[in-house]
C-alpha cells in the first residue's frame, strides 16, 4: 500500500533533541546534589514524557511523589531556556520532507513531550514544511502507547488509522501505532535500537529518512 498520510514522533526521528533534554536535566539533578548522566543514557530516559523522564533519572530511592514534582517543574523551567542549543534536524530530514511535500502528502507531529515544547521545536525547526497536526503531551490526553492522541491526529489528517504511516524511533512509538491501528516504520538514526522497534512491532525500519518514500504514493 502507498499511504499519504505520516504521522511522525519528534524526539529521535525528525530532531535530534537529546543533548539539549540531557544538559537541562543534568542541571536538574546537579542542583540537588544527585549524580548526573552521559549524554547517550539518555536515549532510555526519554520518551515517556517529562514526568517519567524525571523518574528514570533519580537516584531510586529518592523517588518520592513530591520531588518528581518538584524535579519536573524544574526541569520544564530549564529546559525552556535550553531546548534549543544543540538541538538539529537529522542529516537528510529537510530533503525527506520536501520531497514528500511535492508529492502531497499529508503530514503531522506526535509526541509525548509537553505540547508547548513541541509546538516551539516544530516552529523553529520545521516551519518551512506544513503538518496537518501537531501534538504533545496535554491534560486529558494519555501518552503513548495509548492511542488515543494518534487517532485524534488521523482525524485532523482526514485518514483512517489504516491509511496512516507511523514514523518513530521507539519501541513506545511501534506500540502505539500497533494500538492505532496504523502502519509502523521504525528510524534507526535515533534514540533505540532496531531489535527494540521490531520486538514492538515496527513492520518496516529505515535506516536513511529517504528510504521513507518508498512507502508514499506518487
Amino acid at each position: 500500500m502507498n499511504y499519504d498520510a505520516i504521522l511522525f514522533d519528534l524526539d529521535g526521528t525528525l530532531l535530534d533533541t537529546l543533548e539539549d533534554l540531557g544538559d537541562s536535566m543534568n542541571h536538574v539533578l546537579r542542583g540537588r546534589g544527585f549524580p548526573t548522566h552521559q549524554t547517550r543514557a539518555y536515549c532510555y530516559f526519554v520518551g515517556g514524557g517529562a514526568v517519567s523522564l524525571v523518574r528514570r533519572t533519580l537516584p531510586p530511592e529518592k523517588r518520592s511523589d513530591q520531588l518528581i514534582e518538584d524535579c519536573v517543574r524544574e526541569f520544564r523551567e530549564k529546559y525552556a531556556s535550553n531546548w534549543n542549543v544543540k538541538t538539529r534536524l537529522y542529516d537528510g530530514v529537510a530533503q525527506m520532507l520536501d520531497a514528500l511535500a511535492g508529492r502531497g502528502v499529508r503530514m503531522g507531529v506526535f509526541s509525548n513531550k509537553p505540547d508547548e515544547f513541541v509546538r516551539l521545536c516544530v516552529g523553529e525547526y520545521l516551519s518551512r514544511w506544513q503538518f496537518a497536526t501537531v501534538l504533545g503531551q496535554r491534560e486529558g490526553i494519555p501518552l503513548k502507547p495509548d492511542p488515543q492522541g494518534a487517532l485524534e491526529a488521523a482525524r485532523s489528517l482526514n485518514a483512517e488509522p489504516r491509511e496512516v504511516l507511523y514514523v518513530g524511533d521507539t519501541g513506545t512509538d511501534m506500540r502505539t501505532a500497533v494500538n492505532a491501528g496504523m502502519f509502523p516504520v521504525g528510524v534507526l538514526w535515533g534514540f533505540r535500537p532496531e531489535a527494540e522497534l521490531r520486538q514492538h512491532g515496527a513492520a518496516e525500519t529505515i535506516s536513511r529518512p529517504i528510504e521513507l518514500l518508498t512507502f508514499v504514493a506518487g
